[in-house]
């Protein structure tokens, strides 16, 4: 009766080992499958880039453009530290720390905006502390700082570079205590 109880667990046993490895091997198959798909390039040729007369830029936006007058990539540059500040408040003075990053067109702008970082660092920390705590809690208030940030970094980089450079001034964190 023992060795027939024994019996009966090896059989159970065996038959969930196998459907393990069946499930295991469907899955992998899948993944194998799904991956080929999704790598694999498409037969269809490559759309030309779009043109500044066929997409027009957003008003507002300084699109850099190569010689050949495309629009370039987006990148994204990031300032290295964050910028740490007391801005004063109606009932009292907080400390803001905002991480950010500015968006430019073009490896070309790109590399220009790492040769500038700390220009772009000393004129958006001078933007930041003429800032109010009582602005910065809501969200209008903290556009209206990047957009500040955003014309008088523009404005510097054009008295440097010889053009705007940066299309936008973003907001990767932002902590006010």
């Amino acid at each position: 009766m023992a060795a027939e109880k024994d019996l009966q667990i090896a059989d159970g046993g065996a038959k969930k080992k196998k459907m393990i490895i069946i499930a295991a091997a469907v899955v992998v198959l899948g993944a194998g499958v799904g991956g080929y798909f999704a790598f694999s390039g498409g037969d269809e040729p490559a759309a030309a880039p779009a043109t500044a007369t066929e997409a027009p830029a957003a008003e507002g936006e300084a699109a850099a453009k190569d010689p050949a007058g495309e629009v370039g990539t987006a990148l994204y540059v990031s300032m290295p530290r964050p910028f740490v500040f007391n801005v004063p408040g109606a009932a009292r003075d907080r400390l803001v720390q905002i991480k950010v990053q500015v968006l430019v067109r073009g490896t070309n702008n790109e590399e220009i905006a790492k040769q500038h970082i700390p220009l772009m660092e000393s004129t958006m920390l001078r933007t930041f502390s003429k800032a109010n705590a009582d602005d910065l809690v809501t969200a209008a208030g903290k556009d209206t700082l990047k957009a500040a940030a955003l014309k008088d970094v523009q404005e510097a980089l054009i008295g440097v570079a010889g053009s705007p450079i940066v299309e936008e001034v973003l907001f990767t964190g932002f902590v006010m205590q």
